[in-house]
């Protein structure tokens, strides 16, 4: 078996220490905030990043170029002499993944030693995280690159986004309702429960009225789309737009309905978290349907 990195973008939430101790390789977005543009050299509190949102500051993101993704992968290639298994933030919402697979492209006219594979995710924040997990777990089992690769892309529709917002104001910014729909919204507490769809894009599926119920209905949802797959969840990845307290009182409700005793949790990343905004929670597990 051939070695191989396995390689994701920031999107993925993963906390440093996960990172670290998986050797993962990352690729960075970045995002700009009061004038000052940051990446994973450069980076800015999570607390502080949204400290600034609830103080009126809105960020900005940019994709990762072509450039940039060559530059990143050849020096990983180079680094670790192995090949490059990459799990790209989901084609739905950036372009980040397709810059990816035309680096990838270049690189394998240049360099016929070595191969770099992209996986579109169709994935999100600790969505894109707990794929990357099973990835790493996949090739710790003995998988190759291919066996690996194969079963990410026959498996990642299964991996489910549920997540709501505390905001609404944030997903209008962002095209995902109408002001009308943001104003309204707000006035009765209305809040909104999504998903990630098959072709990876924000997609609503329901509205519930105040915050706890919000809550609730991701665990809810969970009990229906997990089907033949809730022995596979061996553990469930949770994010959190700076409202870890919630965070925690969702794993209890999953912990009391399934009996489920692992989870990672950590916040929503601020390329995402400034699309969604403060408060946004997000439930990631595998199901029989998205």
């Amino acid at each position: 078996m051939g070695k191989y990195l396995i390689t994701t973008d920031t999107t993925a939430d993963l906390p440093e220490s996960y990172i670290q101790e998986a050797g993962l390789g990352m690729m960075s977005l970045s995002y700009t905030i009061d004038g000052v543009t940051y990446d994973r050299s450069h980076e800015l509190p999570v607390k502080e990043f949204y400290a600034k949102m609830r103080a009126g500051s809105m960020p900005t993101t940019a994709q990762v170029n072509p450039e940039s993704a060559r530059e990143t992968f050849l020096q990983m290639m180079e680094e670790h002499d192995a090949d490059i298994l990459h799990l790209a933030f989901s084609s739905g919402l950036s372009g980040s993944c397709n810059s990816a697979l035309l680096a990838a492209a270049q690189l394998k006219e240049e360099y016929k030693d070595h191969q770099v594979t992209v996986i579109d995710t169709l994935a999100a924040s600790l969505g894109e995280g707990l794929l990357v997990h099973k990835a790493l777990e996949n090739q710790k089992k003995g998988m190759s690159l291919e066996e690996n690769a194969k079963w990410l892309e026959e498996n990642k529709l299964h991996l489910v986004h549920n997540f709501t917002v505390d905001d609404l104001f944030h997903l209008h910014r962002g095209g995902r309702v109408s002001k009308t729909a943001a104003v309204i919204g707000t006035m009765i507490n209305l809040k909104p429960v999504l998903h990630v769809d098959n072709e990876g894009h924000l997609i609503p599926v329901s509205k519930v009225r105040g915050r706890k119920k919000s809550l609730i209905a991701l665990v809810d949802a969970m009990e229906k789309q997990m089907g033949s797959y809730r022995d596979q969840n061996d553990i469930v990845f949770i994010s959190h737009g700076d409202c870890e307290e919630e965070a925690r009182f969702v794993a209890d409700l999953v912990r009391q309905r399934f009996g489920i005793e692992k989870f990672l949790i950590n916040y929503v990343g601020p390329t995402i978290g400034a699309h969604s905004g403060p408060g946004t929670m997000a439930l990631f597990y595998l199901g029989e349907y998205r």
